[in-house]
């Protein structure tokens, strides 16, 4: 196997791992994933790997603190964990003001920036847990922040 077959192999092995099973730290992902054949890893590594793809710490349904990968940027499923990382949507007849579960904001952030102007989104600023959103056009405010509810189903 060459170079690009084993970097290739690890970035599925990495992906399926985080999708299918609950770490709880950096050194269980390195356990998993020298357990799965590749040796050669380390801590500083899969940490690359975590910011690469936009891994984030967050609360399980059993309130445990675990690695999650958001699922491709577009619309999430019924079953996704994004819409339990929104907590809140507000605004002020001047910015949309998203509350998310804390280490969450840049993941919503970043999915949001992705939408094209149509959904109502200018741009985003994001903090640790919270998010502000400069909306296209604030005579619809109302409405770009209802769209961004249906998109997270939290109200």
């Amino acid at each position: 196997m060459n170079q690009t077959e084993k970097q290739d192999a690890l970035l599925k092995a990495f992906k399926t791992l985080l999708r299918e099973q609950s770490f709880s730290s950096q050194a269980d992902i390195v356990e998993a994933l020298k357990a799965e054949g590749f040796d050669n890893i380390s801590q500083s590594k899969v940490s690359r790997l975590l910011s690469r793809f936009g891994a984030v710490r967050t609360r399980n349904a059993l309130q445990e603190m675990v690695y999650c990968l958001p699922p491709e940027l577009g619309v999430p499923t019924t079953d996704s964990p994004l819409k339990q990382l929104v907590l809140e949507v507000s605004h002020n007849q001047a910015m949309i003001i998203v509350r998310t579960t804390p280490g969450a904001a840049q993941l919503i952030a970043r999915m949001l920036d992705s939408l094209n102007k149509s959904h109502g989104v200018l741009g985003t600023i994001a903090g640790d847990d919270t998010i502000f959103i400069a909306p296209v056009d604030t005579s619809v405010i109302e409405n770009t922040c209802e769209q961004i509810e249906h998109f997270f189903e939290t109200v």
